[in-house]
């Protein structure tokens, strides 16, 4: 499990959300700076890392971040994990840890809609319509556990629509996560792979290999939506977190990696 840390860049810094008057800015400076433990689904994991710099600039709160799959983290948070924030790949498990008692009634929102690709590490390897897999010549295909990753879910749900779950089980290699499917391809353990678009499309950096992007016909809309668990609920940072999720700058750099909102 990927774990990540941002320092605190300064002591006293602009408190997140409070309004602008005159044009001049005019934030409460912050008194009570904290740390925000977070559970990130695996594919938002880079968008997080950009994202958390922006957050503790306006707020002075870091983040302590743990990456990984969404199905993994709910069994986590229900044997009480302390994690006080929720980033997930799908939009069913904050509802079900609502239900369930684990995560705060009314504050799940949906922050990006996910994109699933078809990759490969080799230039031109994989097509603009995703032929490639039908040809079947390749060895490995790999793809995150559906049982425990909307991604994974996803790709099994494209192999269905096209006809060809039978035919490319027997090639398939199955990853903990999306961010493990996707090492599989980049140490050519696979050919290719289902990942996200957002681990294909960084802002600043050149696409590597190839890849198609499914059309969202193939499969069910992933909507992925985050939700302050029961450890964060009376936590300030924690709540300005999911704030900021929804702030302008946020919501820019999410388009940047690719997501629809």
């Amino acid at each position: 499990m990927i774990k990540m840390n941002w320092p605190l860049k300064a002591r006293a810094l602009a408190a997140f959300g409070v309004g602008v008057a005159g044009g001049v800015m005019g934030p409460a400076m912050s008194a009570g700076a904290a740390e925000v433990t977070v559970a990130v689904a695996a594919n938002f994991a880079g968008p997080l890392t950009r994202i958390g710099e922006g957050f503790t600039a306006a707020t002075g709160h870091t983040l302590k971040v743990s990456a990984g799959a969404t199905g993994k983290f709910y069994s986590q948070i229900g044997a009480g994990a302390p994690f006080e924030v929720l980033i997930a790949a799908d939009d069913e498990t904050p509802k079900k840890l609502i239900a369930e008692g684990h995560a705060i009634a009314g504050s799940n929102f949906t922050y990006a809609i996910g994109k699933l690709v078809l990759w490969s590490a080799q230039p031109g390897f994989v097509d603009e319509q995703g032929a490639v897999l039908a040809t079947g010549k390749f060895a490995h295909l790999a793809i995150a556990n559906p049982k425990i990753a909307p991604y994974g879910q996803a790709g099994m749900e494209v192999l269905k629509a096209r006809g060809l779950s039978d035919a490319l089980a027997p090639k398939l290699v199955t990853a903990e996560s999306i961010a493990q499917a996707y090492q599989f391809v980049v140490t050519g353990n696979a050919e290719l792979g289902f990942v996200a678009l957002s681990q294909v499309l960084v802002p600043g950096k050149p696409v590597v290999g190839s890849y198609w992007l499914v059309p969202a016909s193939l499969h069910g809309e992933i909507r992925q939506d985050a939700v302050l668990l029961k450890p964060g609920e009376k936590s300030a940072a924690a709540a300005a977190l999911l704030a900021y999720l929804k702030s302008a700058p946020a919501k820019a750099l999410i388009q940047s990696y690719g997501y629809g909102n």
